[in-house]
């Protein structure tokens, strides 16, 4: 994990405000998060931080050089297992920032595909999928695989394969930062077009429900300007007209330090503002975190 800001007290700061804690692991990693309601694990699918965005919020340091060049499978499921073994035991607790955290908030609520980069273009995103359901088929400790991705990845031939592995509880959560290019490109400074990401989107949530997961910030003192979210809001109308099953959007803002100073976290009211819109607009259930 590669961050350009330090916590200036590892143990002073809730699980909610620290980075995520990796507990000596290559791949794997635990965050408490509003949005999963809990305590999730991460499987980070790009240890070499590769992204095809360049987003003004993250917190990833991509200057830095990468303690891993690819994921390798058979480590990453020897550590989920352990992870998985720690929290039914209820050892998180015993984590560095986790002994203030509410034993309810300590409980499993999903395994994450996710990570220090674009998850969807691991180059053995197939083969970690596999890894993952076998370890839940095990049965064990039961849990819900949710993939988090920028969309561009979604219509890969084995990211397709891999999400029909999914069982009907497992979730995707896709990035829709803004609804029209130029703003997506002062946001994400994306390697694609939101064309392109749309489309993506609407392929997979025609075949099964997606979360749309929406991250707003303060740049350079400004909040996003009307327009910009009327503009969002009307792309995730034409995604429903369309056929896309999207159950929640998510509207959040930075949550950690950003690599760039120039970005600051949105209040809750402005946030509240923009899922009002959503809702207004779109019609789609919108909450915020």
């Amino acid at each position: 994990m590669r961050h350009k800001h330090t916590p200036p007290d590892h143990h002073a700061l809730s699980a909610y405000a620290y980075p995520r804690e990796f507990c000596g692991n290559r791949f794997i990693y635990l965050v408490v998060s509003p949005r999963a309601h809990g305590l999730a694990i991460g499987v980070n699918m790009n240890p070499d931080a590769r992204c095809n965005f360049d987003c003004v919020y993250c917190e990833v340091d991509r200057s830095a050089a990468a303690r891993e060049k690819t994921l390798n499978v058979d480590v990453m499921a020897a550590e989920l297992e352990h992870a998985l073994h720690l929290i039914a035991s209820g050892g998180a607790a015993h984590l560095p920032g986790y002994g203030s955290i509410p034993p309810e908030l300590l409980q499993l609520r999903h395994v994450a595909l996710s990570g220090d980069g674009e998850p969807t273009f691991c180059p053995n995103f197939l083969d970690a999928v596999r890894a993952v359901v076998h370890i839940r088929a095990l049965g064990q400790i039961p849990f819900k695989v949710v993939l988090m991705t920028n969309g561009t990845g979604l219509d890969l031939p084995e990211v397709q394969n891999g999400v029909k592995l999914f069982t009907h509880s497992d979730e995707i959560w896709a990035k829709l930062d803004a609804g029209a290019q130029d703003y997506m490109n002062t946001i994400n400074h994306p390697a694609w077009p939101l064309e392109k990401i749309l489309g993506n989107i609407l392929l997979v949530a025609q075949q099964r429900p997606v979360i749309i997961q929406s991250l707003f910030v303060r740049l350079a003192g400004r909040e996003p300007a009307a327009e910009e979210i009327e503009q969002y809001a009307l792309r995730l109308r034409e995604l429903k007209a369309a056929g896309a099953q999207i159950p929640l959007v998510q509207i959040y803002s930075a949550m950690r330090p950003t690599a760039r100073t120039e970005c600051s976290h949105l209040s809750l009211k402005i946030l509240a503002r923009i899922a009002e819109r959503v809702r207004e607009i779109s019609g789609l259930k919108a909450e915020v975190f």
